[in-house]
């Protein structure tokens, strides 16, 4: 059994209206090919520096963009991430910081997950804008999150994530076999760093991946890397878009060749260590 997966890559600005235009175009274009399972970018509805709080105040109508998305094209959409002021449990998050969020919404249009960023980007880049803090408007999340499909168990995370194995460890424990990667990596960390990061996390859980990134200038101080891609449970890259700009990426989840490498290779058994 095959289904077909997709990344959507987008240069995200500082016009939500227009974002959310160009991602209805890919999504669309997903869906016209078949696709169940699309996953959008980090950041795909606002790409601006501290505009986490307004745009967190537009939640309510992206959220109902991202449903009639959904409903309409009969896709699985995975929402990369999106500002939020409330924790999972209702309760305001303090110091008018937000949540990294990544919502879930199956294909009839209902709210099927959440899942908030664990690993917050606090680093010194050579690049442009040298500095980049999250934890200064991030709060960080606590919840390993794995959503159950009629086709797989997809595992959540967010761009910088992708650096922490024990999370993706965890997510396979719970029993995931996609695990989505929506990213907004610099182009200098991207270049180094992105496809050797997914291609192990795949090779050490077993699962397919699906790496959505942000792709090109995006501000004067801050470009991304892109090359969106999906990578299967053997570490092969599958599919993946070279040029900059916005697109999107295909490739088929084959579950009985999956199931055949972790026969194979029956690594959970085999782990000494937690």
């Amino acid at each position: 059994m095959t289904i077909k997966l997709a990344a959507i890559q987008m240069q995200s600005k500082d016009n939500l209206q227009v974002n959310l235009d160009h991602a209805s175009a890919l999504l669309a274009q997903a869906a016209q090919q078949q696709v169940k399972l699309a996953v959008l970018p980090e950041n795909f509805a606002m790409f601006a520096a501290g505009a986490q709080l307004t745009t967190a105040k537009q939640l309510t109508h992206i959220q109902a963009w991202l449903s009639e998305q959904a409903l309409i094209n009969d896709l699985w959409i995975v929402a990369g991430s999106v500002p939020c002021r409330e924790r999972p449990n209702g309760e305001t998050v303090v110091n008018d910081k937000v949540r990294a969020c990544c919502f879930v919404y199956n294909n009839r249009g209902e709210l099927a997950g959440r899942y908030d960023k664990i690993h917050l980007f606090d680093a010194a880049i050579a690049d442009q804008q040298a500095q980049y803090q999250e934890s200064a408007t991030f709060e960080a999340g606590n919840d390993v999150v794995v959503i159950k499909t009629p086709f797989a168990n997809i595992g959540l995370s967010i761009c910088y994530d992708v650096r922490f194995p024990q999370l993706y460890q965890a997510l396979r424990d719970r029993g995931a076999d996609i695990i989505v990667v929506p990213a907004a990596f610099t182009a200098l960390t991207g270049q180094a760093h992105w496809q050797v990061l997914l291609r192990a996390r795949a090779i050490e859980t077993q699962c397919f991946i699906v790496g959505a990134g942000q792709s090109g200038q995006h501000s004067p101080t801050r470009t991304t890397w892109g090359h969106s891609q999906l990578i299967d449970a053997w570490g092969n890259v599958v599919a993946e878009q070279q040029q900059e700009g916005e697109g999107v990426v295909i490739a088929e989840y084959d579950i009985d060749e999956q199931q055949r490498i972790r026969q194979q290779m029956p690594l959970l058994s085999h782990r000494r260590l937690s």
